[in-house]
């Protein structure tokens, strides 16, 4: 499995830990079970040189991260609430905001069997046009993990964007921008298989927090309420979310299977500090 976006640091006021949605999807995909890389881009500091020591420490492969002799690498610093909602702010002008085509990334994009990426990574010109041109050379699954923070997005880059995908996932909120943007129609299951029909994937996704998910298929549908735990903070849920939902697309299973693994695996992350805590054997073990 491969992801592209951002790889950076989630600065804490307890420290910093690895991150970035792309980076953490490989993390829990690696641990389910999957080869998995990272495409992205870090500044050639101390920073950049811990991140890529961590992916490879942690079977993540590094052969597709690009180095910026000019820009730092990334950091985010994340204040979480009382409820374990974080807040982050996304500094700017970094590294991975200027990824660079090359033709070795698109030979990765087209050998992988899922492909993840959002729209972070896009708030650049130079990186958006380099994701819009990788993800023509994608040739299985794409998940689309929307990822709508800020401002960092339009209407018409995501609508072109879901027509290169196979799967999309989204939140509550996220839903509602869309919905805001004038995308799909009805509500709940009618709206996830209005947007399945018009952009003809094969998944839509939508994570509810402690309430669970709701995922349609092109043959039906399946709602998980959720499984209660103490949430120590919500960074990463929905990105292992998005890993599990991706190792089950590929086992076949089918979608109640799919929802309650997924949450499984989304809810273990919650009640763990950061977003790539380890997970117990009897979640890789699926």
């Amino acid at each position: 499995m491969l992801g592209i976006g951002e790889l950076l640091w989630d600065v804490f006021e307890d420290g910093r830990r690895p991150g970035g949605a792309p980076a953490n999807f490989a993390f829990h995909a690696r641990q389910l079970g999957h080869e998995a890389a990272v495409i992205s881009r870090v500044g050639e500091d101390e920073l950049g040189r811990e991140l890529l020591t961590h992916l490879k420490a942690n079977g993540i492969s590094t052969e597709f991260i690009q180095i910026d002799r000019q820009k730092p690498t990334g950091t985010v610093p994340v204040r979480v609430a009382p409820d374990g909602t974080p807040r982050f702010t996304v500094v700017e002008d970094v590294a991975w905001d200027y990824l660079e085509d090359e033709p070795g990334l698109h030979r990765a994009v087209a050998s992988a069997d899922v492909l993840c990426f959002g729209t972070l990574i896009q708030r650049s010109h130079p990186s958006r046009q380099t994701v819009e041109s990788l993800l023509k050379s994608a040739k299985n699954t794409v998940l689309f993990d929307i990822n709508l923070r800020h401002d960092f997005w339009s209407k018409q880059q995501v609508t072109e964007q879901l027509k290169l995908s196979t799967i999309l996932k989204m939140n509550q909120q996220e839903q509602q921008k869309l919905k805001n943007a004038g995308l799909g129609k009805g509500d709940r299951v009618d709206w996830c298989r209005s947007i399945l029909l018009e952009f003809q994937l094969e998944l839509v996704c939508v994570t509810r927090g402690a309430k669970g998910c709701l995922l349609v298929g092109r043959e039906g549908w399946a709602e998980h309420p959720g499984y209660p735990v103490e949430v120590a903070d919500t960074v990463g849920c929905g990105d292992a979310f998005a890993a599990a939902v991706a190792h089950c697309h590929l086992k076949g299973y089918p979608l109640d299977k799919t929802a309650d693994f997924a949450n499984r695996v989304g809810s273990f992350v919650a009640s763990r500090p950061g977003a790539t805590p380890s997970l117990p054997d009897t979640l890789r073990l699926q």
